[in-house]
């Protein structure tokens, strides 16, 4: 009976496809730290270009496709482009260099990596260097910390740093690229959240291949700074004025070790996007989200967020005294290390999702309550 059951389960038909896929490394493995995401952003909007009708950049660097420019409702569907990273922070005299986080990059994961340190004169190589095992004595082994963790690029004085380009503020990314984990899982460093901005582009990809005409504009959104307070989406929003906005992020997957599912709730990789409840999430735009997943047998999972969802949807809603918003979350285990693992149907169903609700929203639609 249980094996009728699972053959009776709708076969998952994959939305990205092998050009796609090419794209999608290139754009993880592309570094766009905070406050200097445009390189990743020129990779981006030249996979979206022909499947938008025009295109703009704001001050800051986000980047945003347009489909149906003179329509007087807007939509919004919006990923963030930034990754987190470090600064250049103090060089000491015998060349060693100590940082400080620009967005919230993790101490403890940071002795034994490898990273770029990006300068006007071009990348330089250098590791998060750690004392050997050996000389570590003592009852209680000192942790890593951000007071204790310091780059080494193989100079011996502070002039031989300088000399490489390197000055305060120069910023630092890790080196780890893609990769697929048995044929299951998408993993790389900047999956938070640049594999938003990859979907939201899916979605463009499949509106013009299946010649949908929307009766509003869409706005594709790559917004910038997310990673140090939502600060790119702030000023888009601003600039846009939607009247609805989906926003899509990444959120833990709780069923590895060490997570409090009491705390952090019961999300699972592979069991489908995730829809938030929270102050930010409008009711009725969310609602039609579940329906839209609902009739089209997409799975999807539950969050409740306390006060704020920490994801752009908190800076569209509140702008422009109030916009309808909604999130939909993709389930990411080992968030803000440089092994971000998705699975690769749940990117699927994200895409799906957002395509098929943006196919039920009406121009002029009115999401509140009751008037």
């Amino acid at each position: 009976m249980a094996k009728k059951k699972e053959d009776e389960k709708k076969k998952h038909v994959a939305v990205v496809t092998k050009k796609s896929l090419q794209f999608l490394e290139e754009y993880i493995n592309n570094p766009a730290p905070t406050g200097y995401e445009w390189e990743g952003q020129k990779i981006w909007l030249n996979y979206l270009k022909p499947y938008i009708d025009e295109h703009f950049i704001d001050n800051y660097g986000t980047a945003v496709g347009v489909i149906n420019p003179k329509a007087p409702y807007k939509v919004v569907i919006e990923a963030h482009a930034d990754e987190i990273s470090w600064y250049v922070n103090y060089i000491t005299s015998d060349g060693l260099i100590y940082v400080i986080r620009n967005g919230g990059s993790d101490h403890q994961i940071a002795p034994s990596k490898r990273v770029n340190i990006h300068t006007e004169k071009g990348m330089v190589k250098a590791v998060f260097g750690w004392p050997a095992i050996h000389t570590r004595h003592g009852e209680k082994e000192q942790a890593p910390e951000l007071k204790n963790i310091f780059l080494d690029c193989g100079c011996i004085t502070k002039e031989e740093v300088e000399k490489l380009g390197i000055h305060v503020g120069c910023v630092i990314t890790y080196e780890d690229e893609f990769m697929i984990l048995n044929d299951r899982y998408y993993v790389g460093r900047a999956l938070d959240n640049r594999v938003g901005g990859f979907m939201i582009a899916e979605v463009a990809r499949l509106l013009k291949e299946n010649k949908k005409k929307l009766p509003f504009g869409l706005y594709i959104v790559n917004s910038v700074q997310e990673e140090i307070g939502l600060r790119g989406a702030e000023m888009i929003a601003q600039r846009i004025k939607p009247n609805v906005a989906i926003i899509t992020d990444v959120t833990h997957d709780t069923t590895t070790p060490m997570i409090n599912k009491n705390i952090q709730g019961d999300l699972s990789a592979g069991k489908g996007p995730v829809v938030s409840y929270a102050p930010a999430v409008q009711t009725n735009l969310n609602k039609l989200l579940i329906k839209t997943a609902e009739k089209n047998d997409i799975p999807f999972q539950r969050q409740a967020s306390s006060r704020s969802t920490g994801t752009d949807t908190d800076a569209f809603a509140y702008s422009n005294g109030g916009v309808p918003s909604a999130l939909i979350s993709l389930p990411l285990r080992y968030m803000h290390t440089t092994v971000e693992m998705v699975h690769k149907e749940d990117v699927d169903n994200v895409i799906t999702l957002i395509y098929e609700s943006l196919l039920n929203i009406k121009a002029d639609q009115d999401f509140r309550e009751f008037k």
